[in-house]
């Protein structure tokens, strides 16, 4: 299946490339979330029309992610108190939705999918470096401390 991308999608194509994908990945991911149209004549002609707005609203994304991505570097790193047994083993995980929830209470909002733990959930007592991407091209990281309560 041939689809026109939309907007830039990671790992995938840039605003306006012709790319091939599986046909399930089109039809129930790309095309109903409004990144890309399938390729045929009449949808090319259409997104020709339509390119300048599409280029400048992605780069007001980007500015809007940059704008965001700025404010948490002079954030610098937050702290989460978890339980914890002898050893530093938490009793449970830090995960994506609790690193949100501690960016969101120093006063930045971030989501949950915006959040991107390498290795998984975080089971230790620690300093971990977390990264978080406000757009496919602006990433952030910050310094997580897990702290014993």
């Amino acid at each position: 299946m041939e689809v026109i991308l939309l907007e830039k999608v990671r790992n995938l194509g840039n605003l306006g490339e012709t790319i091939k994908v599986k046909a399930g990945y089109g039809r129930n991911f790309l095309i109903p979330r409004g990144k890309a149209v399938m390729a045929t004549a009449d949808n090319l002609a259409k997104f020709e029309a339509r390119r300048a707005e599409l280029e400048k609203a992605a780069a007001a994304a980007v500015a809007d992610a940059q704008a965001r991505a700025d404010k948490l570097s002079e954030l610098g790193s937050i702290t989460i108190t978890q339980m914890a047994g002898d050893g530093g083993k938490l009793f449970g995980s830090v995960g994506a939705s609790d690193v949100a929830d501690a960016i969101c209470a120093a006063g930045l909002e971030v989501e949950k999918r915006e959040v991107h733990l390498p290795e998984g959930p975080l089971r230790f007592v620690g300093e971990y470096e977390v990264e978080i991407s406000f757009h496919s091209d602006v990433a952030q990281n910050i310094v997580v401390n897990i702290v014993a309560q």
